[in-house]
């Protein structure tokens, strides 16, 4: 059998599957058997490429976290002017909450791994941490720090609505948190 060199794609389907399987059985349901056969891989391919679950886990979450984080740069980098951003929040919130089922399960997963093991929590902090810099271009510190929660917290409400709030009811959310008031 190969080392996987002939293979080089090998270790992208393993972290799509781990994913994938996180997506449709839960963190706890994950194990080196059941990845690699997702995966259509060798069972020795995961110790290969992997010291441990840990790793795969890490590097998988971390693969999807940069995933969002792009989707927040590549909103937030069209915005030229503060009406612009606004929109460009208004439209990230849309987008997570209207988006693939499977990124709302993997974003809960992880948050949920990150609250009860606290070596996860350094990948979430990364995660927020790079969110939060991204809304920093059009807001400042303190704003962007509550937009972060907002995003996070309306995407999820209205992807687990029977009835979500409509478009028009995000953006004044968003404009009430970017508006100083004097």
């Amino acid at each position: 059998m190969g080392t996987g060199h002939a293979d080089p794609q090998r270790r992208e389907r393993i972290l799509a599957a781990v994913l994938d399987h996180i997506a449709d059985e839960g963190v706890a349901g994950v194990s080196h058997r059941k990845v690699a056969a997702r995966a259509g891989v060798p069972l020795g391919s995961m110790t290969y490429h992997f010291h441990g679950i840990d790793e795969l886990l890490r590097e998988a979450f971390t693969r999807f976290a940069d995933h969002v984080a792009d989707l927040f740069e590549r909103r937030l980098n069209a915005a030229d002017s503060p009406e612009r951003a606004r929109e460009a929040v208004t439209g990230l919130i849309h987008e997570l909450s209207e988006g693939p089922r499977r990124d709302l399960i993997l974003t809960h997963e992880l948050y949920t791994l990150a609250a009860r093991r606290p070596e996860y929590r350094e990948l979430t902090r990364k995660w927020m941490i790079r969110s939060r810099e991204l809304l920093e271009r059009h807001f400042d510190a303190d704003t962007a720090r509550q937009l972060d929660a907002l995003v996070e917290g309306l995407a999820l409400h209205r992807a687990l609505d029977t009835a979500p709030h409509d478009r028009r009811l995000t953006s004044e959310a968003v404009r009430r948190i970017t508006t100083t008031h004097s």
